[in-house]
């Protein structure tokens, strides 16, 4: 067994070749990162592997690396993908103190790979890929929007004493522009504020555009996970954006440490403590905290599980509960809609 550990660039990728035991099996290579790159990967790594199987390790970087993870995964070659604090993790153990290059980085990589057999493996999912750059299309939109909206709260608030509605919606910007419209002021302000409404509205159409896209992918696609209380087509695009198969994480409590809702053991001897996880994917995290916060107004049950823990774990702790139990419900319901899906995924078959 091979494993082909490659630290990714914009320019160029840095590729080590390391046997089962991890010992390197020749020089680095640095290949440039153009159209003969899968080329120029594969010719070099037959000369090493001889035959065996090859596991190509990837540090996350997709932005760079998304190209040759889909070109070796399309020559039928196992990928995965190793999370930058992983391959960190790696390269304290088996680095010198304080070294810092490519050649270590992908040394480090594959003998993360190595030690770490449950890393994701590379997918090529088109649907997913769109729904990925919907939402965050829809995420920058929004960011812009609520700066602009909060900018115009100020002027508005300083030149004609008033705080508007809601701007996200046709009433606040009718009674909005209006007011700009009949208030004395001075033209160049007018102007502004003019200028600033104009854009808001074109935000809007923009957001609400790609939210129509987003719900016209999403429930096909999600059918039982929008029959969740709290999960709407946005959160559900979100989750599986940044999910994407389901079938990656094995359980429900993977999930959990993955969106960072799993609580982390700090204790020693025999008296067992637990502190809130601050890391994972804090994307997710939002969506299930969200969702928490709509079920304790819309849903009985979650309800009632916050009134039982409320007494000893206070709100807070009752309502990292709730998203614990979320997350094995989310599980089920990804899982179930995964089991409907029609479309193609490039993916690795393993070997029987």
């Amino acid at each position: 067994m091979v494993t082909v550990g490659i630290d990714p660039h914009k320019h160029v990728h840095v590729a080590v070749a390391v046997d089962a035991d991890g010992k390197r099996l020749t020089r680095p290579l640095t290949v440039k990162n153009d159209a003969n790159l899968i080329g120029v990967l594969l010719k070099w790594i037959r000369t090493i592997a001889d035959g065996t199987p090859i596991t190509w390790a990837i540090e996350d970087g997709r932005g760079f690396a998304r190209r040759l993870a889909d070109g070796l995964l399309l020559t039928g070659h196992e990928v995965v993908w190793v999370p930058t604090r992983l391959m960190a993790a790696h390269r304290k153990l088996h680095a010198a103190t304080g070294s810092k290059s490519d050649p270590v980085d992908a040394a480090a990589v594959a003998h993360a790979a190595i030690a770490t057999p449950g890393l994701d493996r590379h997918r090529i999912d088109d649907r997913v890929r769109e729904l990925r750059v919907l939402v965050d299309s829809r995420a920058d939109l929004v960011r812009r929007r609520t700066m602009v909206i909060n900018q115009i709260k100020a002027y508005t608030h300083l030149w004609l004493d008033h705080t508007p509605g809601d701007l996200t919606r046709r009433p606040g910007m009718t009674s909005l522009t209006v007011l700009v419209d009949t208030t004395d002021m001075s033209d160049h302000v007018r102007r502004v504020l003019i200028e600033m409404i104009t854009e808001i509205d074109g935000l809007n159409k923009r957001v609400r555009g790609l939210e129509t896209t987003i719900r016209e992918l999403v429930t096909p696609l999600a059918p039982a996970l929008l029959e969740i209380t709290g999960i709407s087509h946005v959160s559900a695009a979100v989750l599986l954006a940044e999910i994407g198969d389901i079938t990656r994480f094995a359980s429900s409590a993977k999930l959990a440490r993955y969106t960072g809702t799993a609580p982390i053991p700090v204790y020693s001897s025999d008296k067992e403590r637990y502190r809130l996880h601050r890391g994972g994917n804090r994307r997710l995290n939002s969506v299930l905290y969200t969702t928490s916060i709509v079920q304790q107004r819309f849903h009985a049950g979650a309800r009632a599980l916050l009134a039982r823990h409320e007494p000893t774990k206070g709100a807070r702790g009752a309502r990292r509960i709730l998203k614990r139990h979320l997350i094995d419900v989310i599980h089920r319901a990804m899982t179930q809609d995964r089991a409907t899906w029609q479309h193609h995924i490039t993916q690795h078959q393993l070997a029987a």
